[in-house]
């Protein structure tokens, strides 16, 4: 049977928060296209080739669809779709102005984006800078040097994301909506909904065995996916009636998001690979240290599963956002609230992190390679002791160990 085919659509508007997730920053609810031109407008030059302009407007609005498909911050209590910050988004900035040229583009493709075959949701399409920063995404300043070689702008698209991507064109226009259908779907129905359950169960599914997979994605409502939702409704402690009310649905979509943000974390989790430890015998603010982006790596995974942890950025530098989530993960373990990660903190952030690991090992029948051993192998057995000091708010560099 062929693939069916699902077209997110375009929001006529988005709703960004001025800040890091946490912070008590305002929200502006703005056009998509307007976000898509002020993005395109804060990221890259008026100067370069239109098809570099144009490969970076397309990325821009696949990573801002993904957010919104995907229900990102939704799904974790937050009343917007994305941020304006770049640790977590992409750079927006209120009341800009716009370069003629890239706006022209915007109107000419908005409703155009990135996704892989067999995928449901636009491309999480990252990028950076690629001079000052690099990534696992489009290089802006390299788009540009392709686009001066004569690449297009899906050759330069191809380039960083694979030769399999496809372009969607022509996604239908409408208000943002919650991607809960209104009524609670069970066997017999059929349509777009259940295409969604079925992509989301079967994708879960990578990672919990014990639920089983749909063999076909066909928008049906059958027996399979009845017997895969009352299997995830059991595991996840929901009422296992095989029938899709509100709270399976939204417990899906968090699940599948985090699972899809998990798979980020684990590439993150390489970077650690010929770490090598040394205790320090001071920390003090403004150091940078790889033992942070240890510590934030270990955040990054508790706050995918608790909703109550915000997500940090791993940057090595323990700043505001990282204390947050450290106080957070206080609160959850009945300690003091503090900007320092004292011995009971850090015991308790790694019992966290060890729990979700062990629960990823009883449903994927995978030690999660590279996903654990990459840290944990790589490390000396008092991985889980703390490092020997207080890290706290600022700190960062100098001690002993490198990062490959």
């Amino acid at each position: 049977m062929p693939e069916p085919i699902i077209t997110p659509y375009i929001p006529q508007t988005i709703t960004v928060h001025l800040g890091p997730p946490n912070s008590d920053a305002e929200n502006v609810t703005v056009s998509f296209s307007d976000y898509v031109k002020n993005v395109a407008s804060s990221e890259i030059y008026p100067t370069w080739e239109p098809a570099a302009i144009r490969a970076n407007v397309l990325a821009i609005i696949s990573f801002a669809l993904n957010r919104v498909y995907t229900e990102y911050y939704p799904s974790r209590g937050y009343p917007f779709q994305i941020t304006s910050s770049t640790a977590y988004d992409q750079k927006f900035i209120k009341g800009r102005s716009i370069f003629e040229n890239v706006g022209q583009i915007v109107d000419d493709v908005f409703r155009d984006y990135i996704r892989y075959p067999g995928h449901v949701e636009p491309l999480a399409a990252k990028f950076c800078n690629g001079t000052t920063s690099t990534c696992d995404g489009l290089s802006q300043w390299g788009s540009q040097a392709l686009a001066e070689q004569g690449y297009n702008s899906v050759d330069i698209l191809r380039h960083y994301y694979g030769d399999d991507i496809q372009i969607v064109t022509g996604a239908p226009v409408k208000g943002v909506q919650s991607s809960y259908p209104g009524t609670p779907l069970r066997l017999g129905d059929q349509g777009q909904a259940v295409i969604q359950i079925q992509t989301m169960l079967n994708r879960i599914s990578r990672d919990y065995p014990a639920i089983p997979k749909i063999p076909v994605v066909d928008g049906i409502f059958g027996a399979n996916t009845q017997a895969a939702v009352r299997r995830f409704q059991e595991i996840f402690s929901l009422v296992p009636d095989g029938v899709v009310g509100s709270a399976t649905w939204y417990k899906m979509v968090y699940l599948y998001v985090g699972i899809l943000d998990l798979a980020e974390l684990i590439s993150e989790g390489q970077t650690f690979t010929g770490f090598s430890f040394v205790l320090p015998e001071t920390l003090s603010v403004g150091d940078t240290s790889p033992r942070v982006r240890l510590l934030q790596y270990m955040l990054a995974v508790v706050a995918t599963f608790y909703n109550t942890i915000p997500m940090v950025a791993l940057d090595s530098i323990y700043g505001p956002a990282t204390s947050a989530a450290v106080q957070a993960v206080q609160q959850m373990a009945g300690l003091p609230p503090s900007d320092t990660v004292d011995s009971a903190t850090w015991e308790a952030l790694y019992r966290m992190y060890a729990g979700i690991v062990d629960t990823m090992d009883e449903y994927t029948n995978v030690v999660p390679e590279p996903f654990r051993p990459e840290i944990d192998d790589a490390l000396p057995a008092n991985v889980t002791q703390f490092p020997g000091r207080s890290l706290s708010l600022g700190d960062s560099d100098t001690m002993g160990g490198s990062i490959s």
